[in-house]
C-alpha cells in the first residue's frame, strides 16, 4: 500500500508553525502519523510523494491512502475507515454524521478544512481530507461515513443560575477520534478530550462489556494492594522513574521513561511524556504533559496540554489551556476558563484570525512556543499569546483581558530586551537571526 501526504503549511495561531509540527498528546503530530502507519498489523505503508494541495490527487497510482497533514485520527478510528473502505472495493473518502455528538461538538467549530456534504439518503454529512483508492485515482468517490460511538461523561458541576440553565456539563468520550487542527482549541481536543477522556472511555466499555477485564483489573489490584483504577492494569508507567510513595496516580493513565514525580503528587488521567519532573504537591487532572517538562511544587493543571520543555512555577492554575514548547509559566499566574459577565459560550480565534463561538461554556487560553509569562498575572478565558512573547507583571498589565502579539511583548520595551530573539516568525517575517545574516 502507497500512502501520499496533502502538505499543509498554513500556520496555526498562536504558534505561527503548521499543524504538523504542533504536539498532539505528547508527540508531534507528523511523528504520530508516521507511528501509526508504521505499526498497522499486517501492512506495509510505502510513502509515495507529498502533494502541495488536494488538486494533485490525479496523480495517486496504486493501493493507496492519501490524507492531509494537518488531520490527527486516532488508530481505531483509521482502521475502522480503512476497514470499510477496503470492503466496498471502492475509492471512498472519510466522513463523519452531522447528528454525531462528539464530532459535531469538538471537531466543526473553528474549522475550515471539513466540508459540508449529503449521503446518497439525503442526511448531512461532513467530508474529511482522508482518502482510500484501490486501484488509483478515480472520480467517483464514496463517502465513509465513521462513528465516534461515543457516550456522555460529566466532568464539571456549575450552579443553572451561573451557565443560563445549562446545569452539568459534560463531554462526549469518543471510541473513534479525528481533528483538523486548525486552532489551538483543536489541540486541546485533540489531546484531551480524544486522548485522555477518549482513554477512559475505552476502559469504562471494556469493562462494562467484559467480565474478564473486570476480573484482571481486580486481580491485579489485589497482587499489588491498590485500588483498582491505580494498580498497573490502570496505569502504565515506563522504566527508570522515581515515583514518591504518598504520589497518587489514578488511570488511565500513561507515564513514559525517566519521569521524576514527588511527594502528595496526585494524577488522574494523565498522559505524561518522557523526563518529566514533576515536583511535590502538584495535582494534575485529565492533562497531557509532554517531554521534558518542570512542575516545581504546587503547580496545578485541569485539563491542560502542554508541549515539550516547559517550566510552569509553584501556584500556577492551568485550566482547560493549551502551553506551546519552550515556554516558561511563572508563579502564581491563573489561566480562568469562565466568562464571569458575560455567561455564554467563549468565543476563540480561527486560523484567519477571525472570532466564532466554540460552543464550551468553559475554556481556557492559549501560550505559544518560546513565550516567558511573569508572575502573578490572570489571563482571561480564550485569549492568545503569540509565540516569543514576553509577558511582565505591572500595575498596567496585570489582567490579561485580550490576546498578546509578539509586537505587544514587554521586551521591546525594557532594558537588555534584545537578548529575547524571535524564533516563531509569522509567514514573511524574519528571526532576529536571519535578520542579522541580511543585515550584514
Amino acid at each position: 500500500m502507497y500512502r501520499y501526504v496533502i502538505e499543509d503549511r498554513r500556520f496555526v495561531p498562536p504558534f505561527n508553525e503548521p499543524a504538523s509540527l504542533l504536539t498532539i498528546g505528547t508527540q508531534p503530530l507528523k511523528l504520530h502519523q508516521e507511528e501509526l502507519f508504521s505499526t498497522l498489523p499486517g501492512r506495509t505503508v510505502e510513502l509515495r510523494g507529498v502533494f502541495a494541495d488536494s488538486s494533485e490527487l490525479p496523480a495517486v497510482q496504486g493501493e493507496a491512502i492519501v490524507y492531509r497533514d494537518n488531520l490527527w485520527f486516532d488508530r481505531e478510528f483509521f482502521e475502522q475507515f480503512l476497514t470499510t473502505a477496503r470492503k466496498s472495493q471502492r475509492a471512498c473518502r472519510a466522513a463523519f454524521a452531522a447528528s454525531d455528538k462528539a464530532f459535531s461538538t469538538y471537531a466543526l467549530p473553528l474549522a475550515q478544512d471539513i466540508h459540508r456534504s449529503t449521503d446518497a439518503e439525503g442526511n448531512t454529512i461532513y467530508l474529511l481530507d482522508l482518502w482510500y483508492f484501490p486501484h488509483g485515482y478515480t472520480r467517483e468517490i464514496l463517502p465513509v461515513v465513521v462513528s465516534s460511538d461515543a457516550h456522555e461523561m460529566g466532568f464539571y458541576m456549575v450552579p443553572d443560575f451561573m451557565t443560563m440553565k445549562q446545569g452539568n456539563l459534560t463531554h462526549y468520550a469518543p471510541m473513534r477520534g479525528v481533528m483538523s487542527i486548525e486552532s489551538w482549541v483543536h489541540v486541546y481536543f485533540a489531546s484531551v478530550i480524544f486522548g485522555n477522556f477518549a482513554r477512559a472511555g475505552r476502559l469504562d466499555r471494556q469493562i462494562n462489556r467484559s467480565f474478564f477485564t473486570s476480573l484482571k483489573l481486580l486481580w491485579k489490584a489485589v497482587l499489588e494492594q491498590k485500588q483498582i483504577l491505580s494498580a498497573s492494569g490502570a496505569v502504565e508507567i515506563g522504566p527508570g522513574c522515581t515515583i514518591d510513595p504518598s504520589a497518587v496516580i489514578t488511570g488511565p493513565a500513561k507515564i513514559g521513561s525517566n519521569c521524576a514525580i514527588g511527594a502528595g503528587v496526585i494524577i488522574d488521567n494523565c498522559t505524561i511524556g518522557d523526563n518529566v519532573t514533576i515536583d511535590a504537591g502538584c495535582m494534575l487532572y485529565q492533562s497531557t504533559v509532554a517531554n521534558n517538562c518542570f512542575l516545581p511544587f504546587r503547580a496545578a493543571l485541569y485539563l491542560t496540554s502542554v508541549m515539550e520543555n516547559v517550566i510552569i512555577a509553584q501556584n500556577t492554575c492551568l485550566q482547560m489551556c493549551v502551553i506551546g514548547r519552550n515556554s516558561f509559566v511563572g508563579a502564581g499566574n491563573t489561566f480562568t476558563d469562565f466568562n464571569l459577565v458575560a455567561q455564554k459560550p467563549i468565543r476563540a480565534a480561527t486560523r484567519d484570525g477571525d472570532l466564532e463561538q466554540v460552543g464550551q461554556i468553559v475554556l481556557g487560553s492559549a501560550i505559544g512556543h518560546n513565550c516567558r509569562i511573569g508572575s502573578g498575572m490572570v489571563v482571561m478565558p480564550g485569549r492568545m499569546i503569540e509565540s516569543d512573547v514576553v509577558l511582565i507583571a505591572s500595575a498596567q498589565r496585570r489582567v490579561i483581558e485580550r490576546s498578546v502579539s509578539f509586537e505587544e511583548s514587554d521586551h521591546h520595551f525594557v532594558r537588555g530586551g534584545e537578548v529575547h530573539h524571535r524564533l516563531y516568525p509569522r509567514p514573511g517575517e524574519l528571526t532576529a537571526e536571519e535578520s542579522a545574516s541580511d543585515a550584514w
